[in-house]
């Protein structure tokens, strides 16, 4: 039996067009899930490099607090913050006025990938 003329077909949609919507959610919803991951992984950085500002800051004070005048040269240093362990490293370095020493804190992840750099200028006491 057909349907009569003038009459309005069926409404509804395709399978085509029921896949493209489908589709398009997916790629959609795989976008959403990228971005809370990088997030995720943002978050977990910036937890990172504070912790490792934390450790610098620690030790160029430490260095103030001691009141003598480092001498040139590089040494190391480990730290432990929020639970984890990094490694660092006081790098000093001669300036032009020989009353000045610049000390770089080098603070690195467990991998060795540097966080943060920290630097300051301690004069001779």
């Amino acid at each position: 039996m057909s349907a009569p003329r003038g009459a309005a077909p069926a409404g509804g949609f395709t399978l085509l067009e029921v896949l493209v919507a489908l589709a398009l959610v997916a790629v959609a919803l795989g976008a959403g899930l990228r971005a809370a991951g990088v997030l995720t992984n943002n978050a977990q950085r910036l937890a990172d490099v504070t912790a490792a500002q934390w450790c610098a800051d620690n030790q160029l004070t430490a260095l103030r607090l001691a009141r003598a005048f480092p001498g040139v040269g590089d040494a190391d240093f480990a730290c432990e913050q929020l639970g984890r362990s990094y490694a660092g490293q006081l790098r000093t370095r001669p300036t032009p006025n020989p009353g000045f020493r610049r000390v770089d804190a080098v603070v690195s992840d467990e991998d060795g990938r540097p966080l943060v750099t920290v630097s300051t200028v301690l004069g001779r006491p």
